[in-house]
């Protein structure tokens, strides 16, 4: 059935119950273990399907169906790159990402979903390396964090299925290292020596997250700040504000997740080409989808959540 558009969806994180309401607002039904639309439309998964919520398993049998039917493209968010780095090692037999007790914090509610399943998930972490990067369309792109244009030159056609890659890519200043992290984590910038800030899961933290589109030529830390400006005066050094991606306002339409914007906000794009659609679903937030049909300046009529759904308890 030739597409007849596309519905990109933001972060996941476990909460089955709002993927399937939006499915449903959305138009789709359910067929063979995922959904497809009647009409031939196509979702676009952003990332982060694991962690935090209550039904991890459900939500990857979910969108890997859709993937294998045809009925939807997903790709690597940051928490599938850390579960994979998690649960691999480097030519010394060391893990690739630290399993002290903040990131086996962050894989908790997943792995104990997955206790007593070893190769379920094993399986499920060579499906994570094969998840693509980013995504390209005609007429718009899809990453989970950033769109850059010389760091998505430099990992095309790589996935993490590649065991040299997967390590290259976990050595913070190696080539392949920064591209990944800024593709799937987005830009970060050192604050001020004996400035901090708690982030949501109250660590506290040194640097902090910017956007990456409709930079100004100067501007305060506190101002570029995501997903939502703060109080951190102080202006931020030229040199390293030249250094954040800028995607620029005449570039194709790019959709993204990963920043946890308030579900208080409203829905609706940050630029006319811009649009991030991570709003907190993996807590009170509703899970949000962006309908595409096709190239127009990027509007909030376009957005359509999830109902207001609790999660089951679990025993």
């Amino acid at each position: 059935m030739k597409n007849t558009g596309f519905d990109l969806i933001g972060d996941i994180h476990g909460q089955h119950l709002k993927l399937t309401s939006l499915l449903n607002k959305l138009g789709y039904l359910p067929e063979a273990g995922g959904f497809s639309h009647p009409e031939g439309r196509q979702v676009v998964f952003l990332g982060d399907y694991i962690d935090r919520g209550p039904q991890v398993r459900e939500v990857l049998q979910t969108v890997r169906a859709m993937v294998e039917g045809g009925n939807a493209v997903a790709l690597m968010g940051n928490h599938e790159l850390n579960a994979v780095r998690y649960f691999s090692k480097d030519e010394t037999g060391r893990w690739l990402r630290d399993h002290g007790r903040n990131n086996a914090k962050g894989m908790r509610a997943t792995l104990e979903q997955f206790k007593g399943l070893d190769e379920e998930w094993q399986d499920w972490l060579a499906w994570m390396r094969r998840l693509p990067l980013f995504w390209e369309q005609e007429g718009f792109r899809a990453v989970h964090a950033c769109w850059d244009p010389k760091c998505v030159e430099r990992v095309q056609g790589q996935t993490l299925e590649d065991e040299a890659f997967l390590r290259a890519s976990a050595v913070k200043d190696s080539p392949e290292g920064q591209a990944v992290e800024l593709l799937l984590k987005g830009p970060e910038i050192d604050l001020p020596s004996g400035m901090t800030f708690c982030d949501k899961e109250g660590i506290r933290r040194k640097q902090i997250r910017v956007r990456w589109w409709n930079l100004p030529e100067r501007a305060e830390y506190g101002e570029l700040a995501m997903p939502q400006p703060m109080d951190r005066p102080g202006e931020v050094p030229e040199e390293v504000l030249r250094e954040i991606p800028c995607y620029g306002p005449f570039e194709k339409p790019v959709f993204f997740g990963h920043y946890w914007l308030p579900a208080s906000l409203p829905r609706e794009p940050f630029d006319q080409n811009v649009a991030c659609l991570d709003f907190s679903a993996a807590g009170d937030g509703p899970l949000v989808a962006y309908r595409w049909d096709g190239p127009s300046p990027l509007s909030g009529e376009r957005f359509v959540e999830s109902a207001a759904v609790s999660p089951p308890e679990r025993s």
